[in-house]
C-alpha cells in the first residue's frame, strides 16, 4: 500500500496509523492497545531546510510516534518509520499509566455504597461516573493503573447528573478490571430529593418558554471566503500558516509568516496550548486529587466534538476532519473537529478632523481557527484569532456544568464551595492553560524581555524629571532559563516581548519584536508542597523561558497520569538549576494564564461562557499601520468636504455617491 504525499507538518492520516499500527503489531506480539499514534515531529532543523527549500528533496521522514499498552499492562513509547515500516525505537516506561474509561454500574460495592445513597438496586442504570485519572495517591503509587470514579444520579435520562452528585468515589483497577477501594466521607450526604432543574427545551417550556422579542441577525458571504487553503496551508491577509491537529494538543499552528509589502516574514515556527491543569479548592479527602490535567491525561483532540453536530460559527466555514488509532488500533474519525470562518470585527480604524470634518473609517474583519472539546463536564473552545494588523488573539472560552458534590440538607458549603442549587456544592476551583511559543521573529535567533511601565527613578524638580510626570517602558532582558521564571504585575502593566536582536526598526531603532498581552493570570493557589504544586510545575509562574528542544512539547512532561510530581516533569526538569542561555538563540516562551472560579448559582445548570483573552502584537516589526490598505467602509477628504462632493461609501459597493 503506498502512502499519500503529505506536508511535512500534516497530521497522520488513517492510511499512515494503519501502517504503523501493522509494523508494531509486527514487531511486538499480544493484544495491543494503542494509547496514541500520532505524527513525530520533524526535527527543526531539517525542517527549516526544507521550508527555504522545498524542491530541493531533502523532505522531513514521516515518522509516526506511538504508544502501547501491553497485556501485562506495561507501556512502551515507539517510532515507526512509515517508508521503510521499520520501527525505529522500542523502549518500555516505567511507573507510568495511560488514560482508563470504565462504568462500574455492576461491582457489588459499588452497588452497596448507592444504597446506602438512597439508591435502590434496581436504578443502577441511573447511576452514572466521570472517570478521572487519580492524580497521584500514595497508598497506591504509580506502578497500577488507576481511575477515581465520580459518582452521580440522573433519575430521567433527559436531564444532567450533575445536580444528584453522590458522596463516595470507588478507585478502578485498570488491570485487574475491578474497585480496589472506595473512598467515604466522614460524614455521609444521601441522595438529595430535590426537584430537578435543566436547561433542555423540555425544562423551558414547562417553566415559562424561551424568550420572544430575539430577531435573526443573518451572516452572508455572497462571495464567499477571503482565505485560501492549500492542503492545510492557509493563506489570509498576508498570513500564512500550517494547521495541524494531535490527540493531546489539539490545533498546533505552524510556520507563521506574514507578508510585509511583498516580503514574507517568519513570525512563529510553533503555536499550541501545551497543558492546562484545574485544580480544586477543598481540603477534604479526597478532593485533593481533583487537578485534572485535561489535555497531559485526556487530551484535547480525543475530546474534540464533532463540529457537524453543532457549530457555534455562521458565514461560510471551511473544516477539517480529525483522525487518531482507536484503542484496537482500527481508525476513529471526528468530522468537522475544526472550523475556519470570518468575522466582522467592529472598527479597524477611525478618525474624524474636528476642523473640516473629514472622517475615514475602515471595517475590521478577524479569521478564527476554532475547536472545541468535551472534558466531562466543561466544554473549551479554543479559537484562534488574526486580526489584519498582524495580532494573533488565543481564546478560550470556557462553559458546560459545574463539577459538582453533595450537601446534606440544612449543610453549609463553607468558604471552599458554593450551594449552587439545593443540596449541589460546587467547589472552587482553577483553570490554567500553558501556551507554547516558538517565536521565530524575522529568524531563529530571538530573546525575551520583560516590560515594566514604571515612573521615572528621578526626583521631581530634578533635570531629568522637573515636573514630575515621567514614566517609560523598563525592560530586563531574560538571559538564562532561571531568571526568565517570571510572574505577571498588573501594577506595571507588564508584559513580555519576543525581540530579535539582529533587526532593528529603521525609524524607532529598536528591535523587531512581538509582545505577549495577558492580563487575566492568576497564581497557582495550592501551596508549595501540595500535590498538584509538585505535579503542576509549569503553573508556579506565568513566564518561563527555555532553549528550544525538539521533543520538548508538553507543559507537564510526555506522560502524565499518576505521576507524584516527585520529581517535577516537563518545566521545572528541563530548567533544572537554570543556567541555560536564552539570550540571542532558538527559544520556547510558555505562558500559564487563566481564571480562578468561585462559582455563583448564576452558573448552574449550565455555565454562560467565560472567555479568556491574549493578545500576540507586532511592535517595531512594520514600518507603518500594516492594514491601511483596507479598504475604507466610509471616507471623505477635506477637499470633497468643501466642495461638497461625493464619499467613498463601502455600503454602496465601492461607488462614489
Amino acid at each position: 500500500m503506498g502512502l499519500t504525499q503529505h506536508h511535512p507538518f500534516d497530521p497522520l492520516s488513517g492510511d499512515e496509523i494503519t501502517a504503523a499500527v501493522e509494523a508494531i503489531r509486527k514487531y511486538q506480539s499480544g493484544q495491543l492497545l494503542f494509547n496514541a499514534v500520532t505524527l513525530h515531529e520533524p526535527r527543526k532543523k531539517e525542517m527549516l531546510r526544507w521550508l527555504e527549500h522545498p524542491s530541493d528533496g531533502n523532505k522531513p521522514a514521516r515518522i509516526a510516534d506511538v504508544t502501547v499498552i501491553l497485556p501485562d499492562g506495561a507501556v512502551y513509547d515507539g517510532l515507526v518509520d512509515l517508508k521503510t515500516r521499520k520501527v525505529q525505537k522500542w523502549e518500555k516506561l516505567d511507573g507510568l499509566q495511560p488514560i482508563v474509561e470504565e462504568i462500574m454500574r455492576k461491582d457489588p460495592k459499588v452497588i452497596e455504597q448507592c444504597e446506602i445513597s438512597g439508591i435502590p438496586k434496581s436504578d443502577m442504570h441511573k447511576v452514572y461516573c466521570d472517570p478521572w485519572t487519580i492524580g497521584y495517591d500514595e497508598r497506591f503509587g504509580s506502578n497500577i493503573r488507576l481511575q477515581q470514579a465520580l459518582m452521580y444520579y440522573r433519575p430521567d435520562p433527559d436531564t444532567f447528573q450533575y445536580q444528584y452528585p453522590l458522596d463516595f468515589c470507588p478507585i478502578y483497577d485498570g488491570a485487574k478490571k475491578a474497585i480496589i477501594h472506595i473512598d467515604t466521607p466522614s460524614v455521609r450526604r444521601p441522595l438529595s430529593k430535590q426537584k430537578a432543574i435543566d436547561y433542555t427545551p423540555r425544562y423551558i417550556n414547562e417553566n415559562g418558554g424561551y424568550r420572544k422579542d430575539i430577531k435573526p441577525i443573518n451572516i452572508t458571504q455572497p462571495e464567499g471566503v477571503s482565505f485560501t487553503m492549500n492542503g492545510r496551508v492557509l493563506s489570509w491577509q498576508n498570513f500564512k500558516f500550517h494547521i495541524g491537529f494531535n490527540y493531546k494538543e489539539g490545533i498546533v499552528l505552524n510556520h507563521i509568516t506574514f507578508t510585509d509589502k511583498g516580503i514574507e516574514r517568519p513570525i512563529f515556527y510553533r503555536l499550541s496550548l501545551s497543558e492546562m491543569v484545574v485544580p480544586y479548592g477543598a481540603p477534604e479527602h479526597p478532593h485533593q486529587r481533583k487537578h485534572a490535567f485535561d489535555l497531559g491525561e485526556y487530551g484535547a483532540g480525543y475530546m474534540a466534538n464533532s463540529l457537524a453536530l453543532g457549530c457555534d460559527c455562521k458565514g461560510v466555514i471551511h473544516y477539517l476532519d480529525a483522525e487518531f488509532a482507536a484503542r484496537d488500533g482500527s481508525i476513529r474519525t471526528i468530522k468537522n473537529a475544526i472550523c475556519i470562518h470570518e468575522e466582522d470585527n467592529g472598527i479597524l480604524f477611525k478618525h474624524t478632523d474636528f476642523r473640516d470634518d473629514s472622517v475615514t473609517v475602515t471595517r475590521a474583519r478577524k479569521l478564527i481557527v476554532q475547536q472545541i472539546f468535551t472534558a466531562a463536564n466543561y466544554e473549551y473552545a479554543c479559537q484562534w484569532v488574526f486580526h489584519q494588523d498582524g495580532t494573533i488573539q488565543p481564546e478560550i472560552k470556557l462553559t458546560g456544568i459545574l463539577n459538582t458534590y453533595a450537601l446534606n440538607e440544612g449543610e453549609e458549603a463553607g468558604p471552599w464551595g458554593t450551594e449552587v442549587y439545593p443540596q449541589v456544592n460546587a467547589h472552587n476551583h482553577q483553570h490554567l492553560f500553558c501556551l507554547r511559543v516558538n517565536p521565530m521573529i524575522d529568524g531563529v535567533n530571538n530573546t525575551v524581555n520583560m516590560v515594566d511601565t514604571v515612573a521615572s527613578e528621578a526626583p521631581v524638580g530634578s533635570p531629568q524629571n522637573k515636573y514630575g510626570n515621567a514614566f517609560y517602558a523598563k525592560k530586563t532582558k531574560l538571559r538564562t532559563s532561571g531568571q526568565a521564571k517570571t510572574d505577571y504585575n498588573g501594577a506595571t502593566s507588564r508584559t513580555w516581548e519576543m525581540v530579535n536582536e539582529n533587526k532593528l526598526h529603521p525609524y524607532s531603532k529598536k528591535p523587531a519584536s512581538y509582545k505577549l498581552v495577558s492580563r487575566e493570570v492568576p497564581g497557582l493557589l495550592p501551596k508549595e508542597g501540595s500535590l498538584v504544586w509538585k505535579r503542576a510545575g509549569f503553573a508556579r509562574h506565568a513566564v518561563h523561558v527555555t532553549p528550544y528542544r525538539d521533543d520538548e512539547l508538553w507543559a507537564a512532561g510526555r506522560h502524565v497520569p499518576q505521576t507524584s510530581g516527585e520529581p517535577s516533569q516537563g518545566l521545572p526538569e528541563w530548567i533544572a538549576e537554570g543556567t541555560a542561555s536564552t539570550e540571542n538563540t532558538d527559544i520556547v516562551l510558555w505562558h500559564t494564564f487563566g481564571v480562578t472560579h468561585i462559582p455563583a448559582p448564576e452558573d448552574f445548570p449550565i455555565m454562560p461562557v467565560e472567555p479568556m483573552t491574549l493578545l500576540l502584537r507586532p511592535r517595531n516589526f512594520f514600518t507603518n499601520n500594516p492594514c491601511m490598505d483596507v479598504p475604507p467602509s466610509y471616507s471623505i477628504t477635506p477637499t470633497q468636504v468643501a466642495e461638497k462632493k461625493g464619499a467613498l461609501d463601502q455600503s454602496d459597493k465601492d461607488k462614489i455617491v
